[in-house]
């Protein structure tokens, strides 16, 4: 029922914009009380925020997230863009990216131009020392104190000037317990050879080299090259008893029982385990990345549009907003109001919600090494992914490969299948 009336407020406010100008636009505006109780909220718990200071503008506001994360398109949770729009008049353009590197590539190019981008630590990091991100006016962010005071000046962004706290968590062990008998409790187990052929490994560098560096007690953001190269070592030993290296594929293969023990991250952990009960995840005792993604707007984007997307980073921070995020992706809120509307059990859950205690001592987040160390890592892990650890197979393949052409050329055969070769 309450979905159905949003429909009906949204539909309204949509013909109250039609031919109006913003005065009339506001004459006719939904009060916001009546918009969040439709979408079944309390407005008690909403801030007095002005969000219908640009009713009738027609502003489109570009935002880019990762992908699942953000309570949308969900009949059972509150569609926080949809609100959004209700509550403001202003359009989101909501769009998607799979990685941090995706994202950057495409606003160092010029490939997309986006208001809004919620990229992880490391990312803001060297988004900031790239001058890639504008400096927020906290005067438009009001909803900052709801923060907690642990992610404020983060060693990511010491001056917390460019960044907003959105979800946060850590990266775990996720086992299927039908397949592990026993307690796991170290980054050692993904190098057992008894579970060989059932593991799976992060398929990017920086969660991959970030767990052998906890393993060997290193830092997860050592520049050494010595260091980095044992962990080369490490993760190449590995590699002989890996089923594959995954990212979003781990879901199908854990829930579905194909592989018995993986990292991943916490927040995933959690939704894989609702799913199929005979899973669980640890965090591992050597300690482990503790990661926040937090929101930004790139100094590429509309100018015209900074205090709107500063609104939308306030909205985000509203406690219902981000208990209806975190509620949807899994992932652990910075939100202190969001935190105490959690059910008992999420709240005392050590693995999302630990004390600061212990991600201080055993916990590090990423933040972006040099150019020089970023690229030696990622020579490490492309010859980590293209070597063959059976070193016949590449001789025996290419004189197969060559017999293989004599024959084609002798039959003149007249098409060739690319993906053969």
């Amino acid at each position: 029922m309450k979905r159905f009336l949003s429909i009906i407020i949204i539909a309204a406010l949509a013909l109250s914009l039609a031919g109006c100008g913003s005065s009339a636009a506001d004459e006719k505006r939904v009060p916001t009380e009546e918009i969040l109780e439709s979408f079944g909220l309390d407005p008690e718990l909403f801030s007095d925020y002005d969000y219908g200071m640009f009713y009738g503008q027609e502003i489109t506001l570009n935002v880019a997230n990762w992908g699942e994360y953000m309570s949308i398109n969900d009949d059972e949770m509150t569609d926080v863009n949809k609100l959004f729009e209700a509550l403001t008049g202003v359009e989101v353009n909501y769009k998607t990216y799979a990685s941090n590197e995706t994202m950057y590539s495409k606003l160092l190019s010029g490939g997309a131009t986006y208001d809004i981008v919620i990229p992880s630590d490391y990312m803001i990091s060297k988004m900031i020392k790239e001058n890639m991100l504008e400096k927020l006016d906290f005067d438009n962010i009001p909803n900052i104190k709801n923060i907690m005071p642990s992610f404020l000046n983060p060693q990511y962004d010491p001056t917390n000037e460019y960044s907003v706290p959105y979800l946060w968590g850590m990266v775990c062990i996720i086992y299927n317990t039908t397949m592990v008998d026993e307690e796991i409790d170290s980054w050692a187990s993904l190098w057992d050879e008894k579970y060989a052929g059932n593991i799976l490994m992060f398929n990017n560098p920086r969660d991959a080299f970030g767990i052998a560096q906890a393993y060997l007690g290193y830092s997860l953001n050592t520049e050494d090259k010595g260091e980095l190269d044992r962990c080369s070592s490490l993760l190449r030993d590995q590699k002989e008893i890996v089923q594959g290296y995954v990212m979003d594929e781990i879901f199908d293969k854990m829930e579905g029982g194909s592989a018995a023990i993986a990292p991943y991250y916490v927040g995933d952990a959690v939704t894989m385990c609702e799913d199929n009960p005979d899973l669980e995840f640890v965090i591992p005792k050597e300690g482990t990345n503790w990661f926040v993604d937090a929101v930004c707007i790139p100094t590429t984007s509309n100018p015209e549009n900074k205090e709107v997307a500063e609104m939308y980073i306030n909205f985000l921070c509203e406690p219902e907003i981000a208990l209806a995020n975190c509620d949807y992706v899994g992932y652990s809120t910075p939100v202190a109001e969001a935190y105490e509307l959690l059910d008992d059990d999420a709240k005392a859950d050590e693995r999302r919600y630990p004390s600061d205690e212990f991600l201080i001592e055993n916990t590090e987040v990423f933040v972006n090494m040099s150019d020089e160390a970023n690229a030696y890592m990622q020579e490490l892990w492309t010859q980590l992914k293209v070597d063959n650890s059976n070193v016949w197979f590449v001789p025996v393949f290419l004189v197969c490969l060559i017999a293989a052409t004599i024959f084609v050329n002798v039959r003149r055969a007249r098409k060739k299948k690319r993906d053969s070769f």
